[in-house]
């Protein structure tokens, strides 16, 4: 009988002796090992692993201080151990077998005092917890020279809430455990797979020769993670995106945490379901986004936002019919800000919703000094509709400025759709109620633009100024077909970008309502736009 299997016989007589004993000494919840006479780990169960980082191979004393030169004799009591790494005292139990080497029971010396012992294994996943992984990552880190050796692979899952919103948490619990179960497939059994909460995910790479290690591990796990599930009846798709740093970019575990994060940011902007590797710019990258995130939290507050406002022209009438509201920040240091710049960032930190609510209101004020019933259209991102408070906002704006509803034009892109599409379609039905008009910005792009306009009637669709600019077959029939597929419906069609004399020619030919572009009138001030209506030609 080898010392393995002799386990159970000595910790936990069991009359069913056909079952696996290591599967069995797995599932403990107190840390095993079997070690040699000279002191060389032979075995480690889970809990050893998570709890101090015991392998096979590892010496006995390089884990715990209390031991002395010699193992304790085992007709003594237990011995009083403290963990190298973690700093938790044991009583260890150690028992001899035939074959010279010795059964190491390690019970927390607290539990004898019936003080309750924190676990540093995750319950849902059974992986390691932050605690384990940031002890093992310490022991890594101290090795000097073999700190190069380790990589850590930082992931989330993409697509996660969506599953436990639609399916609730259990299926979210469930998918999990599956989630847990493939990266331990991905990785060798001297690597460290913990969860840090939710559906974040770290992986502890040991023994990585080079580049090329880490990146066929992190591929792997976009691949594995990536594959369909199927729980409860449901066939689940979800993501990972991963970020990769090596011990050698950090002296501290929180460094490199931090970089496999910021790794892990740069894939979920490249467009998630894959990996990337930390570069040491991506310090000042996140540096550069700090800053701008709290310069945009002060413009906000000291009010450095503004409103341009571009015209849309009638092409039949010739007549100015309203304006585009365009944001604009005036950045007391750095200048004129573009939007492309910091409105995703926005939309990142929820800052968003409160850039929207004031662009609202500030559009709504500012078109009643129009002349006649001019329209005002403002964009509005999707984050404002997950918010839950676009509707009390629109209306609020209305009450305030004393702008009548139908004055009032609310553009959003397919992406607001995505995700939600009936409290969206919802919202929306609610603000017509209202009397405001509802148009669908950039359309053409999308995957799923033609089955919106079955869902919910648009009043207008604004044709991407990509169709417009290009002059090929394909794009003057795209244009063609969505102005007559709009017309048809009742809808008036809008061209952007409009910014030669040709292009306008084309437009008219093409059954567009409207056209808005530089040739007709570039975004101006407010205070620029009765001077623009006493002059304009088209």
């Amino acid at each position: 009988m080898n010392a393995v299997t002799s386990i159970l016989h000595t910790l936990e007589p069991h009359p069913f002796q056909l079952l696996n004993t290591e599967k069995i000494l797995e599932m403990l919840p107190r840390p095993v090992l079997v070690v040699g006479s000279d002191g060389l780990v032979v075995y480690a169960n889970k809990a050893s692993e998570v709890s101090f980082g015991a392998f096979p191979g590892g010496t006995v004393h390089a884990l715990f201080t209390g031991l002395g030169t010699d193992l304790p004799d085992t007709s003594c009591a237990p011995v009083s151990v403290t963990s190298i790494h973690s700093g938790e005292s044991f009583d260890a139990a150690f028992v001899s077998f035939d074959d010279g080497q010795y059964l190491v029971d390690l019970r927390p010396a607290s539990q004898n005092q019936g003080i309750a012992i924190k676990t540093d294994v995750d319950e849902l996943t059974g992986l390691a917890k932050r605690n384990a992984l940031l002890s093992h990552l310490s022991s890594a880190l101290s090795n000097g020279s073999k700190s190069s050796s380790i990589a850590v692979h930082c992931l989330d899952l993409d697509r996660f809430k969506m599953v436990n919103d639609t399916l609730g948490h259990a299926t979210g619990d469930l998918l999990l455990k599956k989630v847990a179960d493939r990266l331990k497939a991905a990785c060798r059994k001297s690597d460290v797979v913990a969860r840090l909460g939710g559906d974040e995910f770290v992986i502890l790479q040991h023994d990585v020769d080079d580049l090329a290690a880490a990146e066929k591990l992190a591929s792997r796990i976009v691949n594995l993670v990536g594959r369909t599930y199927v729980l409860n009846g449901h066939t689940i798709n979800i993501g990972a995106s991963v970020g990769v740093a090596f011990g050698a970019d950090a002296l501290q575990p929180d460094d490199l945490l931090r970089n496999s994060d910021l790794a892990l940011y740069e894939a979920k902007k490249a467009g998630r379901g894959r990996y990337r590797m930390f570069e040491s710019g991506m310090d000042a990258l996140l540096l550069g986004r700090r800053e701008m995130e709290i310069d945009l939290r002060r413009a906000l507050a000291l009010k450095q936002f503004k409103l341009n406002y571009q015209p849309f022209l009638d092409v039949s009438t010739k007549r100015v019919d309203g304006f585009e509201a365009l944001l604009r920040w005036e950045h007391p240091v750095k200048g004129n800000i573009p939007p492309l710049s910091f409105i995703s960032l926005a939309e990142e930190n929820g800052l968003i919703v409160k850039i929207g609510e004031w662009v609202l209101r500030t559009a709504c004020l500012e078109a009643m000094s129009w002349p006649n019933d001019m329209i005002v259209a403002v964009n509005v991102s999707p984050l404002q509709f997950k918010a839950d408070t676009l509707l009390e906002t629109v209306a609020s704006a209305l009450r305030h400025s004393g702008l009548p509803a139908h004055r009032l034009e609310i553009e959003i892109t397919e992406g607001a759709l995505l995700d939600d599409t009936d409290n969206v379609i919802q919202t929306l039905n609610a603000m017509r109620a209202l009397g405001v008009r509802i148009s669908m910005d950039d359309f053409g792009t999308g995957y799923s633009s033609l089955s919106y306009l079955q869902k919910f009637p648009f009043n207008k669709l604004k044709i991407d100024r990509s169709f417009v600019a290009c002059e090929d077959a394909d794009s003057e029939a795209i244009l063609r077909s969505i102005a007559s597929l709009g017309t048809s419906l009742g809808m008036s069609i809008t061209a952007e970008g409009v910014e030669t004399a040709e292009q306008l020619a084309r437009i008219r030919g093409e059954r567009c309502t409207h056209v808005q572009g530089y040739l007709t009138g570039r975004p101006m001030g407010t205070d620029q736009i009765p001077a623009f209506l006493a002059q304009h030609i088209l």
